[in-house]
């Protein structure tokens, strides 16, 4: 299993394909480099593709002190320059997505083009944050247990994708995955909800950006990505019909396409 150390921290990391150009993936809060198997899968063929697990999820090592989202930029910095060396294609879930954003505005010259899935440039809206919090506070005593496993599958995955019985087995696959988080997720929970806004910070980013955003993401809504869109110069927006807020596990068909589309032109 290959894993390196950064910033004081063992990452664990996949590396496949033999392609020029490389394709790096950055996954959800509570997921893994898992969420992008199915991305993995069809982008080796053509390009070289890494996918990480951020300090304190998948399989990476739980780090000391607390974590935040420069934290885990320096760390995704760090993976580019010692597993590629030159700029990356650099595809962020979310919490992914906050890295990237950071990534493209604060060292332009490690990212070649950025897309952005189901993500926001705000701090995390105060109505939600009563809610989130609760949540984190059973997680740090007790775990993922499967009350608190429910609610956030409600937040991950579209009410459409939830509600269809052909996605039974994907389904209890990643309510697995999601309850096999240790207590110490806790930790990146907080990163995410205390997170600060970069709002005009993103206005820097230069590189060409793809936003893409499903129409039943309820965690980060098409509203949140049309500001992106209109704070990055030189970005187009995607709506992804029937997604949520998972959608490289919801639509991973329509996602390949994208971002095969898209790394073809860029």
């Amino acid at each position: 299993m290959p894993e390196i150390q950064v910033n004081n921290t063992k990452l664990f990391y996949v590396k496949e394909g033999n392609g020029e150009e490389t394709v790096f993936f950055s996954h959800g809060l509570l997921w893994s480099h898992k969420m992008f198997r199915e991305q993995i899968d069809f982008l080796k063929i053509k390009y070289t593709v890494i996918a990480y697990d951020h300090r304190g999820q998948g399989k990476s090592q739980v780090s000391e002190g607390n974590y935040d989202m420069d934290l885990l930029t320096l760390d995704a910095l760090a993976l580019i320059d010692a597993l590629v060396g030159k700029p990356v294609h650099f595809v962020g879930l979310s919490m992914g997505g906050f890295v990237g954003m950071r990534l493209a505005a604060r060292y332009p010259g490690r990212i070649k083009s950025l897309i952005l899935m189901e993500t926001s440039e705000q701090p995390e809206p105060k109505e939600n944050l009563l809610k989130y919090k609760l949540l984190n506070a059973i997680v740090r005593w007790f775990g993922v247990i499967p009350p608190v496993a429910k609610s956030v599958m409600k937040i991950m995955f579209a009410k459409s994708w939830l509600e269809n019985p052909e996605n039974k087995e994907s389904f209890d696959y990643w309510m697995q995955e999601l309850k096999s988080n240790h207590k110490s997720i806790a930790k990146s929970v907080e990163a995410v909800i205390y997170r600060k806004g970069v709002e005009e910070e993103i206005k820097k980013i230069i590189c060409p950006t793809l936003i893409i955003v499903g129409d039943e993401d309820v965690a980060t809504t098409p509203e949140k990505a049309r500001f992106i869109q209109k704070s990055i110069p030189n970005s187009k927006m995607h709506l992804l019909h029937g997604a949520g807020h998972s959608s490289s596990i919801e639509k991973p068909d329509e996602i390949n396409r994208l971002l095969s589309d898209w790394l073809a032109v860029h």
